[in-house]
């Protein structure tokens, strides 16, 4: 069975970091993607970064992309979300998904974790 477990969430200052943690487990093989999503209250989830585990390439939304990066350890278990010069509008719960393909769209995942909540206080 596969399983990722995201954890690290918290309350920050808009401007400050935070890091957030996805461990996976279950697989037979590298050849994986691990997103990262989020959704905030009365909105529907959305795509934040992805990353494919076999090659390490990432892609990120336009929201995110130059504050937000995303990386695995070398033993291919564990994914980071490295937030950076977070915003308000940054708010909401945020979870790691795993699926065949690589892409942000919350429906081609088939595995998620139960999130972990990020508030961003102006």
């Amino acid at each position: 069975e596969v399983h990722v477990v995201e954890s690290g969430g918290g309350l920050v200052q808009a401007g400050g970091s935070l890091r957030l943690t996805c461990v996976a487990s279950g697989f037979t093989d590298d050849d994986y993607n691990i997103g990262w999503f989020r959704q905030a209250p009365e909105k529907e989830r959305e795509g934040v970064a992805v990353i494919n585990i076999r090659d390490g390439s990432a892609y990120y939304a336009d929201s995110v992309l130059y504050r937000f990066g995303v990386s695995s350890d070398s033993d291919k278990s564990t994914v980071y979300l490295q937030m950076n010069n977070l915003k308000p509008g940054d708010t909401g719960v945020y979870y790691c998904a795993a699926s065949p393909w690589k892409t942000l769209v919350p429906d081609t995942y088939m595995t998620w974790g139960q999130g972990t909540q990020v508030t961003v206080s102006s």
